[in-house]
């Protein structure tokens, strides 16, 4: 969910407006703990947040040579003058190998994919790359090395990125050109079905957590697991979606941004009398950017049926924020044209792949996240299959 920090003196507040929540703590002493309350419709409690750097076994991750080529590459999207720069990964050997372009989901995020030590798309591209599938990953616009504002482009603008990998990837005599795939996570996901079903698409899709039903509900779905995961009450949580549909509503109806805005903004103070003017404004300007107003919009439904490349579609039992339920099986709907279309739900695993912190990895004393290896092993397994690469 978007959110809006403010800072007062020593006095920090990290405001939620779609779940119309918000934290108010003050600095301690220490300069290291933030100490104060968590309020939501229904609920308040105190609440420590405490800076936890990264451990130092993060700075030691794939520190030795790995066995397998690793090449900074730049590539760029023509139609929109930015050049994006990533990392290709390529098995050792002669080749041609089969190879994927990983997109990553919602927000700007690097090519690795990180989330505190969590390296969503590091894991995966390390492991594919060990065998046998050239792997290219890319920092999001506006991250990184690559150019460009990951706030003002729209889905739609994403898959041109998409495009200008694969048709970089096309250039590279190393890559096999009839093998040459995407792996989308979320969001990203989206992104590959929509590139699969223009000109020159990829030979096949890896769908990670995509959304197969319309944005506006994927939001209020979200809020409501997320939600129910705390423990609100049914009551509370109808009320909180309701509010919710009608601010979308507003969004979507209003043309005028800035009387869109406006229209958020006292909504917001509304329904939150302790919002102050400021930081009900700076919420609205989130919900009313070129990405949001399009991702509200779109329906995948109206893409998947011109989807013709072999699709595996996965999902987690344990993902909040695309629930298998809903997403797979709307996916799985829109795609019964496909001749070739696996659908997999992933006991255990989130909506970042990661697997049952059982399965997580000892490192110096502590737990550390892992990608799911049931997960890694279907998505090498079926695209060694799909490449035909078999023994």
């Amino acid at each position: 969910m978007p959110m809006t920090v403010e800072t007062r003196g020593d006095t920090v507040i990290i405001y939620a407006a779609e779940a119309d929540s918000r934290f108010t703590g003050r600095l301690q002493k220490s300069g290291k703990a933030l100490l104060g309350t968590w309020q939501q419709p229904g609920y308040k409690a105190s609440m420590e947040l405490t800076l936890a750097p990264p451990p130092a076994a993060v700075t030691k991750s794939f520190k030795f040579p790995p066995p397998y080529r690793v090449e900074e590459v730049v590539f760029t999207n023509t139609l929109a003058n930015i050049r994006l720069a990533g990392t290709l990964t390529v098995p050792a050997g002669k080749g041609p190998f089969p190879a994927v372009l990983l997109l990553s989901d919602t927000g700007p995020q690097d090519r690795d994919g990180t989330l505190e030590q969590y390296r969503m798309f590091g894991l995966l591209g390390d492991y594919l790359t060990r065998r046998g599938i050239a792997v290219l990953r890319y920092d999001d616009r506006g991250v990184g090395q690559s150019q460009g504002s990951t706030a003002a482009a729209t889905t739609a603008d994403l898959v041109k990125d998409a495009q200008a990998g694969l048709n970089f990837l096309r250039t590279r005599p190393e890559i096999e050109l009839t093998h040459i795939g995407l792996i989308g996570h979320g969001e990203g996901g989206n992104v590959a079905l929509m590139a699969a079903a223009e000109p020159l698409p990829p030979a096949f899709v890896v769908l990670l957590a995509a959304y197969g039903i319309p944005g506006q509900d994927v939001l209020v779905q979200q809020q409501a697991n997320i939600m129910r995961s705390v423990g609100m009450e049914a009551a509370q949580i109808d009320a909180m979606n309701k509010r919710q549909q009608a601010m979308m509503e507003i969004i979507t109806q209003t043309a005028d941004n800035t009387q869109a805005q406006a229209i958020v903004a006292n909504m917001l103070r509304q329904s939150n009398t302790a919002i102050d003017n400021a930081t009900a404004l700076a919420s609205a300007a989130e919900l009313t950017t070129p990405w949001y107003r399009y991702f509200l919009s779109f329906n995948p439904q109206s893409v998947l049926p011109k989807v013709r490349c072999p699709v595996l579609a996965l999902n987690g039992t344990k993902d909040l924020q695309a629930a298998p339920e809903t997403n797979l099986t709307a996916l799985e709907k829109g795609l019964k044209g496909n001749r070739d279309v696996t659908a997999r739900k992933l006991p255990g695993v989130n909506h970042l792949f990661q697997a049952d912190q059982a399965e997580w990895a000892m490192v110096e004393g502590k737990l550390q996240p892992s990608f799911s290896p049931v997960a890694q092993e279907t998505i090498r397994e079926w695209i060694i299959k799909h490449a035909k690469l078999e023994k």
